[in-house]
């Protein structure tokens, strides 16, 4: 696995569609089941791109997750502006610092780069999670989940590490 990007990314604006779940139900099949045809209805989207968002609670990773621990999940694109598009919700993700890793393959193997991320970069990088959204982005290498040439962006909310 390669050396994150390390970003000061600005302010995001995403519409989407939201749900509460679990690691163990992993609800993520339906909730794109459902944004997909509806997503030509948000005006003003930016790109192409798709947001897979993750709104963990304070103190989720503190210990390892349980899979039965709760956390928001969305399906989004990013808009220009705030707005209010009907049957949909709005996230502002906070301006802020992510590590932004690549994952390359289905979505069933997703597991060996988070293990990398948490287990093997993130106590050695100078840096500690932050608590904002979690996101993947979609873009034109991402081929679908099962696809094994498939690749997304995953970025995960980081801060410098305080020193004693």
């Amino acid at each position: 696995m390669e050396t994150p990007g390390i970003v000061d990314l600005p302010e995001k604006v995403l519409v989407g569609l939201r749900i509460n779940t679990t690691l163990a139900e992993d609800s993520a099949p339906a909730l794109w089941g459902q944004f997909m045809p509806r997503r030509k209805h948000i005006a003003n989207s930016i790109g192409q791109e798709l947001y897979s968002v993750e709104v963990y609670p304070e103190g989720y990773f503190l210990e390892t997750p349980q899979p039965s621990a709760v956390f928001e999940k969305w399906a989004a694109v990013e808009v220009a502006a705030h707005q209010e598009v009907t049957g949909f919700d709005t996230l502002m993700v906070p301006a802020g610092k992510y590590a932004v890793f690549v994952h390359k393959g289905p979505s069933h193997e997703f597991y060996k780069t988070a293990q990398y991320i948490f287990g093997v970069w993130l106590p050695t990088s100078g840096f500690v999670l932050d608590h904002r959204p979690h996101f993947e982005v979609m873009g034109p290498k991402y081929l679908g989940h099962l696809h094994p040439d498939s690749e997304e962006e995953i970025w995960v909310p980081v801060r410098e590490a305080l020193s004693l």
